[in-house]
């Protein structure tokens, strides 16, 4: 597994590409949580939060994306969903794009009607996303075996670990620390993980990961390389990359949007 341009020995079976990683709010760097799995010609989108629609476009057109997975209903991972309905409803060349895979907690089609308000009737965004209500399991979605169960967060939360061959990434979602998140994470080639919390500062059961709480996770399920994503504006970033290195050994670093990573 290697960043872009850095030489590699082993042929790359999926690309991660950081659409955005901000928690809670876009910061003016980063739109909000939003990560592209690629493998085979299928387009894969964990999340898309407030800001996540215009970045994407900078990585794809509007109408390649797949499939799409939200972990939650928090507004920073599945708001621009509302502006992606209206993109694929009101298109003005080609006709309506065709309904995609939208797996999401139970309530997902019903808070995206809510929050965008006024949709022409009931059943509009069905006709263009197909909406799957996640349970914790296993499921084949395109090239990928997706292994999915809930993490602890207020609202349900899920944690995706995404498989192709024998190259599998695991992303955490919001949550506090579980074993769900551990058994997903076993042995994984990258652990894209939350770390929204200060070590020493907030301490709030059940809602978010620390720098350091995300750094034993890595160390504890064993694996290849840890990325930390949806750190707020207000968190010091550097302070929680330092705190997950105190008690990981792997290569562990920061996401940025833009940033992309084949395994």
């Amino acid at each position: 597994m290697a960043p872009r341009n850095e030489p590699t020995e082993v042929q790359a079976r999926m690309k991660l590409t950081v659409v955005g990683c901000s928690g809670s709010f876009p910061s003016t760097e980063s739109a909000c949580s939003s990560y592209l799995v690629e493998a085979d010609g299928f387009r894969l989108l964990l999340d898309m939060g407030n800001g996540a629609l215009g970045e994407l476009q900078r990585h794809i057109g509007l109408y390649d994306l797949d499939a799409v997975l939200l972990s939650h209903l928090h507004p920073d991972h599945c708001i621009d969903m509302c502006g992606y309905f209206v993109a694929r409803y009101y298109r003005h060349d080609g006709g309506r794009a065709a309904a995609i895979p939208v797996y999401g907690p139970e309530g997902t089609e019903e808070r995206l009607s809510t929050a965008y308000g006024d949709v022409p009737h009931e059943a509009s965004m069905r006709e263009v996303f197909d909406f799957r209500t996640l349970t914790p399991g296993k499921f084949t979605l395109g090239p990928f075996t997706i292994r999915t169960d809930r993490v602890r967060h207020p609202v349900e939360a899920f944690a995706f670990r995404v498989e192709n061959g024998d190259r599998s990434l695991v992303y955490s979602g919001d949550t506090g620390p579980c074993e769900a998140l551990h058994d997903l994470a076993l042995d994984t080639d990258l652990l894209l993980c939350e770390a929204s919390f200060t070590h020493g500062k907030e301490d709030i059961p059940d809602l978010h990961l620390n720098g350091r709480e995300a750094g034993e996770q890595a160390a504890r399920a064993r694996v290849a390389r840890l990325v930390l994503t949806h750190i707020p504006p207000w968190t010091d970033p550097l302070a929680n990359l330092r705190d997950a290195r105190s008690v990981y050994d792997g290569p562990a670093e920061l996401a940025r949007a833009g940033a992309v990573y084949e395994l």
